[in-house]
């Protein structure tokens, strides 16, 4: 096991009615602006339970914020902010919208170009405003880490940023608002949650037995509940491990002391900035396509994740690989999401596109190993087609 340090801030507030206790989290005397997506958030109820919970207190409100937040947006809010004094944020909804609270939380603190945040992924980021998140979508686990990713169309880029400051003061995770969400959001949600995972386990062996122990029951546990999320989208118990299954793939504790691979959320990203594609969609395209090109190098990993996470425990070394790649990409199917470029209107042409976007922003040495290069993501591409 690698050394590591390890320190998460957030609190978290998880059950049925937890929204109630909002009043106890943000000082009495702060100004607080509310931010959201869409109109699901209002139709929902949800901001009007966090009204009622905050009455009597001077709130903004700022909504719009797309599914792959656009920096054009945030600086709206960053404006906004300025306009009205505003002093805690609170965010409404899931990791896109708590994503780009983060940056517009730095960036309001942030004296030069707000877009250096984003290509220097986030270590020009010296201070951040305060704020909380009541969670409407478990899929990223923005609620409970440091991290987001921004979209800017105009140059056809989505960066990932990370910075200690920005972690959520506590965040609001109630089940219960997650019934209403549509069949693709749980779908992606459990998706982006199960690649969360695999990016920090499937690399090598590090003898960390605690980590791929836990990273293996978070598998297991998506495995089986995601598809019975969608089966019976009411049941308190199925949302409420799942909810806590995507927190805990991405707040530290699995990745603590381990390697790393995050190769198909970096080629995923130029996908989504190509077209728009949904996140999760991105991934169940890339991660079994690299699984098999990688399959060399992840050899260790994927024989154990075949054993412990599937139970193919019979064939040869080849054969419980392909069996076990197979099973990956029939669970995401299984989910409802398609897991080819040709199921997205990408071919060749995207192809060159995304390898060339990859070389600009700098992801030219990706994976656990710093070994994928702009040219293997063209086979790995190539080959999910």
């Amino acid at each position: 096991m690698k050394n590591f340090n390890f320190q998460n801030p957030t609190r978290i507030l998880f059950g049925k009615g937890r929204i109630a206790d909002l009043n106890d989290q943000i000082p009495s005397d702060a100004k607080v602006m509310i931010l959201f997506g869409g109109g699901s958030a209002e139709r929902s109820g949800v901001l009007g339970q966090i009204r009622e919970a905050l009455a009597g207190r001077t709130l903004v409100e700022f909504g719009g914020i797309e599914p792959n937040p656009r920096y054009a947006t945030a600086l709206k809010a960053v404006d906004m902010i300025n306009e009205n004094n505003v002093d805690f944020l609170l965010a409404v909804g899931g990791g896109s919208v708590i994503d780009a609270t983060k940056f517009i939380a730095a960036a309001t603190k942030y004296e030069g170009d707000a877009w250096e945040i984003l290509t220097s992924y986030g270590s020009v980021i010296k201070e951040a405003m305060p704020f909380g998140s009541v969670l409407t979508l478990p899929a990223t686990g923005s609620e409970m880490n440091s991290g987001g990713v921004i979209t800017n169309p105009e140059k056809e880029a989505k960066l990932p940023f990370n910075s200690s400051h920005c972690f959520p003061v506590f965040s609001v995770l109630d089940p219960e608002i997650t019934y209403t969400l549509p069949p693709r959001q749980v779908a992606n949600g459990v998706v982006d949650a199960f690649v969360h995972t695999m990016e920090q386990y499937l690399t090598y062996p590090s003898a960390a037995y605690v980590q791929d122990g836990f990273a293996e029951t978070l598998l297991r546990t998506l495995i089986e509940l995601g598809p019975k999320a969608l089966e019976t989208p009411k049941d308190y118990d199925i949302r409420s491990n799942l909810m806590w299954t995507a927190t805990l793939a991405l707040n530290g504790l699995i990745g603590a002391g381990v390697p790393q691979d995050w190769a198909s959320h970096m080629i995923g990203h130029e996908i989504t900035a190509l077209n728009d594609t949904d996140h999760a969609r991105t991934l169940a395209v890339v991660l079994p396509s690299l699984m098999n090109d990688q399959r060399d190098r992840k050899r260790e990993k994927l024989l154990q994740y075949a054993a412990n996470v599937w139970n193919i425990r019979d064939g040869s070394e080849d054969a419980r690989i392909d069996a076990v790649i197979d099973s990956t990409r029939r669970f995401f199917e299984q989910m409802g999401i398609k897991t080819h470029l040709s199921d997205y209107a990408i071919g060749a042409p995207e192809i060159d596109h995304i390898v060339n976007a990859l070389k600009e922003h700098g992801m030219t040495t990706l994976g656990e190993h710093d070994a994928i290069t702009p040219e293997d993501a063209r086979r790995i591409l190539n080959a999910a087609l």
